[in-house]
């Protein structure tokens, strides 16, 4: 029986950055199917699950997730600006576009988009809040310019809600989050242990 992974994110995760690519590749490997979910992190799981947004943490744990991004940068040998120029960013007209183009054009293509809004922020100094910039990755993957008028509709903010609650009653509390079977594998740091579990 094919595996159902149910990959939750947010879209200017650094950790989600980190592990966007290798989980594709995990994923394939193991030709598992990925249930692409956009989740709103801090504005609705944070204050259920006892997640402070990055201004609010302690100044030691601030600094340390420097120290953190700066090593997986360079083990896994991936651009990424520390401090980049669009961050702390809205992520959620970017996570409905997702899901609109995964509505569209399938989950092949809206995990394509995904990266390339991860990119955006984390490689390319790229601000995902602003349409100019939203609309320029549609075009970017070849995906139709209709789909930032699509991310609009109601149905899909429906969708961006019910993946919301889907994470809080699965007790998922951090992204990037990996579900099989309800087990939980919180952050990139556990693709290791994703990927054993697929194994089996």
């Amino acid at each position: 029986m094919p595996i159902t992974i149910d990959y939750y994110l947010v879209p200017q995760s650094p950790w989600t950055y980190l592990g966007h690519e290798r989980f594709m590749r995990i994923a394939a490997d193991a030709g598992a199917t990925v249930r692409l979910l956009p989740v709103d992190l801090g504005g609705k799981i944070f204050p259920v699950s006892g997640g402070l947004p990055l201004g609010q943490r302690p100044p030691q744990r601030q600094a340390y997730r420097l120290v953190e991004l700066a090593r997986w940068r360079d083990l896994l040998k991936l651009p990424l600006n520390i401090k980049p120029k669009f961050f702390p960013v809205p992520g959620d007209d970017a996570a409905r576009l997702i899901i609109a183009v995964d509505q569209a054009d399938g989950t092949a293509a809206a995990m394509r988009l995904a990266s390339a809004v991860l990119k955006a922020v984390w490689a390319q100094e790229r601000d995902i809040a602003s349409s100019g910039t939203r609309a320029e990755l549609l075009a970017e993957c070849g995906l139709a310019a209709q789909r930032a008028g699509d991310a609009l509709a109601p149905a899909v903010q429906a969708v961006y809600e019910r993946n919301t609650q889907e994470a809080i009653a699965s007790h998922v509390f951090g992204a990037p989050s990996y579900v099989v079977d309800g087990e939980i594998f919180w952050g990139q740091d556990r693709l290791d242990f994703l990927q054993r579990r697929l194994s089996r």
